[in-house]
């Protein structure tokens, strides 16, 4: 019984210390794989060491054990915080992509790599979403910008802004979110595209609009139309000088305002044919006002003839003549400013003439410096004439010049109201070369009567005279100042020559220095025979 007992001690004792054996093991393989674990977890979280991580000789296996414990909780924990941080920031990722490439397929959760959750790896993704965050922020502000653009534009050309906004993505209707708002590379390609055609709409449509306005204008101005019935069009010419950026008034290039100009132009170009006459005179008339400024002779009357007949005979079209008479005023115009230097000279010239012709009917009073009333005005005036008078033969020699030159520029003759120019100049000129022999007779003649005279009162002694003294007895015959006359004045009137004031009308002043010969009005009034006596003047 006892060798029985101990054999059966002996099976229990092998039993518990085989158990004990296999516990152990357990325990060693539990330790090793939290070991390995808290290896693991270390090196996915990219963390070489952790706070509270017991040291592996101390203590027996289950203390061991029960001090790993709690650090692999905290890890596990930790690494499922930062799994779910991979996740949030790879999902924005992943959608801020989409955005960008258009893509409307709602993609699940993204993957995340357990095996590197290091803080080093979640900072390159958050880096890389936020500049996804700025690249999808400029692009929404370009989207934005694009929007903008399209509302001003649509609203200056009268469109419907959503219904155009809409075709090139529903999104971009402003009863969506900004947020929302698509901002694929598609959808700014679009816009863009959109901006662009609408630009040059508006482009076609002011250049349209300006070319209406400039026809409206120009039709007004023809048939003179009131400034009541223009200002229903100042919507229209308010733009005809503007540049394309400065239309920004909302319907001014809208159609039914563009078809509204043009429905206007067409009426009143039909009006146009039916007062062609009137308006081709009217232009007639600007074209001799240019003329007789410019004291060019023309034939008015065949002129008006001939647009008579061409507007009966309906062989021409109404805006060919008027194009035409257009083309004719151009010329006219270039015509009178080649023209207008030598024709202010030749009214200096002219009116240096008058004062020469004033001034020597004023010498030849003899009261000239009484003390009468105006006798100091006269004075000054005689001052200022004889400093005129002295620069009439540089002026005359100037004109002459630049007449010469003006005419071997054009190859025609300069005429000043049908009378060549140089012709009047070299007449003058030979006329002032009378006018100084007439003085020298004038003054022999006289020197021969006073010698007379004294010669008589040395034998008869002193004695009152009844008759003016032959020294100072004018002389009749033609009147040598070489100054333009009324008579020649109408001469030249008769030989087809007109001139006309700076309003267009006829001017009663001498145009030309025709036929200088003339009877002066003293001459005219004293005009007895050479041996009569002229009583003299008390």
């Amino acid at each position: 019984m006892l060798l029985q007992l101990e054999q059966e001690c002996l099976d229990v004792y092998k039993r518990k210390v085989d158990q004990a054996a296999k516990s152990r093991a357990h325990l060693l393989q539990a330790l090793a794989d939290a070991n390995v674990e808290l290896s693991s977890l270390l090196s996915s979280l990219g963390e070489k060491t952790f706070v509270g991580i017991p040291e592996k000789t101390s203590g027996t296996i289950k203390e061991q054990l029960a001090a790993i414990a709690p650090v692999l909780e905290q890890l596990w924990k930790q690494k499922e915080e930062r799994i779910k941080e991979f996740s949030d920031v790879q999902s924005q990722i992943q959608k801020i992509c989409g955005e960008i490439a258009g893509s409307s397929v709602q993609v699940g959760s993204p993957e995340v790599d357990e095996a590197d959750l290091s803080l080093k790896k979640l900072d390159e993704f958050q880096s890389q979403l936020q500049e996804l965050q700025k690249e999808k922020s400029d692009r929404l502000h370009k989207v934005l910008e694009f929007v903008s653009t399209v509302h001003d534009l649509c609203a200056v050309l009268g469109m419907d802004f959503f219904s155009t906004v809409t075709e090139v993505h529903p999104s971009l209707n402003d009863s969506t979110g900004v947020q929302s708002k698509s901002i694929s590379n598609d959808t700014l390609s679009r816009l863009a595209k959109t901006v662009l055609a609408l630009k040059e709409d508006k482009k076609q449509r002011l250049h349209k609009l300006q070319e209406l306005a400039t026809q409206l204008i120009d039709l007004w101005n023809l048939m003179d139309t009131p400034q009541e019935e223009r200002s229903l069009f100042d919507h229209v010419t308010c733009n005809i000088s503007a540049s394309v950026d400065e239309v920004t008034v909302p319907g001014a290039l809208a159609l039914d305002l563009i078809e509204q100009a043009e429905v206007e132009v067409e009426r009143l170009d039909q009006l146009k044919a039916s007062r062609m006459k009137e308006i081709a005179f009217k232009k007639q008339a600007e074209l001799e006002e240019i003329f007789a400024r410019a004291h060019i002779e023309i034939d008015p009357e065949a002129a008006r003839e001939k647009i008579m007949a061409l507007i009966d005979s309906g062989n021409v079209e109404p805006s060919e003549l008027l194009a035409d008479m257009d083309n004719q005023i151009v010329k006219a115009k270039e015509e009178a400013f080649s023209r207008k230097e030598i024709l202010d000279k030749v009214e200096k010239w002219m009116s240096a003439c008058e004062e020469e012709s004033w001034l020597e009917d004023y010498n030849r009073d003899e009261n000239r410096y009484n003390a009468s009333r105006g006798a100091h005005i006269n004075l000054k005036r005689a001052e200022k004439a004889r400093i005129m008078v002295n620069k009439i033969p540089a002026l005359v020699d100037t004109l002459v010049a630049k007449t010469r030159v003006w005419e071997e520029d054009h190859g025609v003759s300069f005429t000043y109201d049908g009378v060549p120019l140089l012709a009047m100049l070299d007449e003058y000129a030979m006329l002032r070369l009378d006018r100084e022999e007439e003085k020298r007779r004038m003054r022999d003649q006289k020197k021969f009567h006073e010698q007379v005279n004294t010669e008589q009162e040395a034998i008869f002694g002193s004695r009152p005279s009844p008759g003016r003294p032959l020294g100072t007895k004018k002389v009749v015959g033609p009147r040598a100042n070489g100054t333009p006359s009324r008579r020649l004045s109408l001469n030249a009137h008769q030989n087809g020559a007109r001139s006309t004031n700076k309003d267009g009308k006829r001017d009663a002043r001498p145009v030309a220095p025709v036929n200088y010969v003339a009877i002066s009005k003293e001459d005219a009034a004293s005009h007895i025979s050479g041996t009569e006596p002229i009583p003299a003047s008390p």
